[in-house]
């Protein structure tokens, strides 16, 4: 396991409420999964940082260490591993993840 790219998740996480590590960028997604997951964050208007781990072989592969979870996207939410598409999928259309984001203290517009 790489510590370097392991502190650079843990910073990540830590400095961002809501950062999602994806195939490409929140703007031109490179996979399905991951625009999903975009998609739904769009839609209910929280704030996010996009992590592209394409362009780094280093975190595409310990960002999967890092939580044990074998697949990208990957959702984290202050600092806590939420899940990848299916479950954020499945969290929104259960009606979940607006409070879910509130109950953590991500600021969700009110017209959601």
């Amino acid at each position: 396991m790489d510590q370097t790219v392991h502190e650079r998740i843990r910073r990540d996480i830590t400095d961002n409420d809501v950062v999602l590590y994806m195939k490409g960028t929140p703007v031109f997604p490179q996979c399905g999964f991951s625009a999903a997951v975009v998609q739904v964050l769009s839609h209910i208007g929280v704030k996010f940082k996009g992590i592209d781990v394409l362009v780094d072989p280093a975190l595409r592969q310990g960002i999967k260490e890092f939580t044990n979870w074998p697949t990208i996207p990957q959702l984290y939410v202050k600092g806590e591993f939420v899940g990848g598409c299916d479950i954020v999928r499945d969290m929104f259309e259960s009606g979940e993840l607006v409070p879910f984001f509130k109950e953590k203290g991500v600021e969700v517009p009110e017209n959601v």
